[in-house]
């Protein structure tokens, strides 16, 4: 049997989930139906493709077959797309890449508010950290994404989204209007590549400090966690605040740092007219209903971001 697209749609997702199970879920089929798609991809490439661990990863071959993997099925959504923008349907399954903040404080009221406004439309959500995020949607494995922070051009900015120091209540600063990165010198400083790294370990670098965290975890979970259990402090964004439990506050940082958030497609190439549909509903629902600490530094609506 020659090399099938349900062969690499089943390879490409148990690589993407980290397991055969996750993919079943993924892709809405059984976990044998996966395991044996693989299977016959490897028997006809005649080498496993996969290591079969927790989480799986590819072999040697599997890491040259998977770029081929996902232009050929990028390609089959391209196909798709087009005849979808003849029509101009804005119907199908959007394939949304988000990190772990984003996915926690903003799309749940999305994905709320599109299965009412847009219910012909399916919404797949993908978490992962903002360079996962930003290269699924360059090679197709995502079809929109919510990027931080991205180059001028199409897109409609969800939110303006300001930095604070995650603290228990009973910290010494816990009640200030505001705290400088200088002022958490003397707690362990906590952090997860989940939880903004890059941009926190810059807000260290601007203010002359070394960036030394006690605690690196990937999950941001856990992150809170620790500071709930006065392991030390970190700092989150203000989007993060509907997973702050009572007894911990965020305090803005001094000077104020934000980041934007950014829904949008392809930055080459055509959008699906779904993925259209879906940032033109989120700009009309955000304007409507976003909180304002995330609106932006003058409470002003989301809009759309460059051309």
């Amino acid at each position: 049997m020659p090399v099938n697209l349900p062969q690499l749609r089943a390879f490409l997702a148990v690589v993407d989930t980290g397991g055969f199970s996750a993919a079943a879920a993924e892709l809405g089929i059984s976990q044998s139906a996966v395991s044996h798609a693989v299977a016959a991809l490897e028997r006809e490439l005649d080498a496993p493709l996969l290591v079969r661990a927790t989480p799986a990863r590819t072999t040697a071959l599997g890491e040259r077959v998977l770029p081929h993997a996902r232009v050929a099925l990028s390609a089959v959504r391209d196909v798709a797309r087009v005849a979808a923008d003849a029509a101009g349907a804005s119907t199908g399954t959007v394939r949304l890449a988000v990190t772990p903040s984003v996915g926690q404080g903003l799309i749940p009221g999305l994905l709320r508010h599109w299965g009412e406004d847009q219910p012909r439309i399916t919404v797949r959500v993908f978490e992962g950290d903002s360079a996962e995020v930003a290269s699924w949607l360059e090679n197709g494995t995502a079809d929109a994404a919510v990027l931080v922070d991205p180059p001028p051009g199409p897109g409609v900015q969800l939110a303006v989204d300001h930095y604070g120091a995650l603290l228990r209540r009973d910290h010494p600063l816990a009640d200030e209007p505001a705290v400088g990165i200088g002022e958490l010198a003397d707690d362990a400083f906590l952090i997860s590549p989940k939880a903004c790294e890059a941009r926190i370990r810059a807000i260290h670098r601007a203010a002359g400090l070394p960036f030394t965290p006690e605690q690196r975890v990937r999950d941001p979970a856990t992150l809170v966690g620790m500071v709930q259990a006065g392991l030390g402090v970190t700092v989150l964004s203000e989007v993060s605040r509907s997973s702050i439990p009572s007894d911990l506050v965020l305090v803005p940082l001094r000077p104020r740092t934000s980041r934007r958030l950014v829904l949008t497609g392809p930055q080459a190439g055509s959008w699906h007219p779904a993925v259209r549909a879906l940032a033109e509903s989120a700009a009309g629902h955000l304007a409507r209903d976003v909180p304002r600490q995330l609106a932006g530094p003058d409470g002003a609506a989301p809009r759309p971001a460059g051309a």
